[in-house]
Formats: structure tokens, C-alpha cells, sequence
């Protein structure tokens, strides 16, 4: 059964409340998420940190409905997660969540056009569609100019900036970003956020990103720390 039609203007993007998510590795079990509550509103502005293997990038896949909780509540614009099939899933993954990742996972014999066009395929539009959809993104991302170049053709904030469009052509209500600037040089990483900054103040989508640096965390309105798979700090605000 679909889920029941909501208003999603007036609904959180994703709301986790006592979520947990335990693993089974050679028999033994590991707790990477211990009781999370988190919420993401429309529009939001929000960095999570923490060390390596602290649950952030754990936290960051049920975020943005990539697994399911061990337990606790996981909601998208108000629908449990916990009720919807996997088709269901992933359809309201494609309608609201972008994913933007740190190894750009672009693909390499397709020209940028192409990429950016992708998500758009499991829409159901047709070519010509995607292609004026992937062009305009593209555009607003200032590469109108290199839509026929392949990922090893552009550089690695250029590769980074096609992988923004991709996850912005769907015109989703919240971006996820997992280390959006690990593999760039710091002038590169600064363009990113600074492109980040400016589709999250034009376009009103929620922008939540994974890192490891206090100065790229630096740059969002609210941040929250994770250490052994809980929050254990938050500061800022959503406005």
C-alpha cells in the first residue's frame, strides 16, 4: 500500500528519533548508532562531525535512506520508514534526497551531461527532458560550458561540481554530502562550499554534510558532534 499524501512543506525533510543501527561482523556485534535523535527541517544548514568511525557516515546513509534503522523511528516528510517497501523506499529516496560523495562516483565514459542526467532516468523522462534539465543544472553550477567533457577531462572541483548538479537536477529537499571536500585542494574545497552556500540560500534545500574539519564545519549554521555513534554536542540554529 502507498503511503498516505502529505504536505511536505510542512513536515520535517527527516526526522530519526532513538535510532540505532547494529551490525554483525564474524559473530560479533558492533553498535555504530546508539539512540540518535536528529532532525533535518526544510531549509536547513547543517554540518555533523566526528572522528573516524565515530557513526557520522552511518548516520548520513539513513539520513538519506540508503539502510534502515536497528530500531527507533526514522521518517521521511512524515512517512515511517519502517512502513514502506523497498520500492517505496527508494522512490521517496529519488524524490527527496541528493547524494553528493567525496570520490565524486562519477561515471567515466559518460560526458558531464550525461551524468547529471542519470537520476533522472528512473523518473521516467525522456531524453530529451534530461538533456534540458542536465543542461540548466549544469549551468547553475557554471559548467554550462564543459557539457560534453568526461570526468577525467575536468578537474577535481569541476568532477565535484557535476556530482552537486547530479544531485541537484531531481530537485530534491535535502543534500547529503560525505566529505565533499576531502579530495580537493583548499582553494577547490572553498568553491565547493562556497557553491554549496549559494544553492542552499537560492533554492531553500536543506544541505547536510559529513566532516572531519572544524573549518568546513565552520561554514553551516548548525553542527553536531558524534563520538561512539551518539550526538554528544549541538550548537547553532536552523535560521
Amino acid at each position: 500500500m502507498a503511503p498516505p499524501a502529505t504536505d511536505p512543506g510542512s513536515l520535517a525533510v527527516v526526522e530519526a528519533h532513538g535510532v540505532s543501527k547494529v551490525y554483525r561482523l564474524d559473530g560479533v556485534e558492533v553498535r555504530a548508532l546508539d539512540g540518535v535523535d536528529l532532525e533535518v527541517a526544510a531549509g536547513d544548514s547543517l554540518a555533523i562531525m566526528g572522528p573516524s568511525g565515530s557513526g557520522k557516515s552511518t548516520l548520513l546513509g539513513l539520513l538519506g535512506g540508503l539502510d534502515r534503522p536497528t530500531s527507533g523511528t526514522l521518517r521521511f516528510q512524515g512517512r515511517d520508514v519502517t512502513r514502506l517497501s523497498d520500492d517505496e523506499l527508494a522512490v521517496v529516496r529519488n524524490q527527496v534526497v541528493g547524494f553528493v560523495f567525496q570520490s565524486f562516483q562519477l561515471l567515466a565514459r559518460t560526458p558531464a551531461v550525461g551524468n547529471v542526467g542519470l537520476p533522472l532516468v528512473y523518473r521516467g523522462l525522456g531524453r530529451a527532458e534530461r538533456r534540458r534539465l542536465a543542461v540548466s543544472t549544469l549551468e547553475s553550477v557554471g559548467l554550462g560550458h564543459r557539457l560534453q567533457h568526461r570526468p577525467s577531462q575536468l578537474s577535481g572541483g569541476e568532477q565535484q561540481r557535476v556530482a552537486i548538479a547530479r544531485a541537484l537536477v531531481t530537485e530534491p529537499a535535502m543534500l547529503l554530502a560525505d566529505e565533499p571536500t576531502g579530495n580537493l585542494d583548499s582553494r577547490s574545497g572553498d568553491e565547493v562550499l562556497d557553491l554549496l552556500a549559494r544553492l542552499h540560500d537560492e533554492r531553500g534545500v536543506a544541505v547536510v554534510v559529513v566532516t572531519h574539519d572544524p573549518g568546513v564545519a565552520g561554514r553551516f549554521r548548525r553542527r553536531v558532534t558524534m563520538a561512539d555513534g551518539r550526538l554528544t554536542s549541538a550548537t547553532g540554529t536552523v535560521a
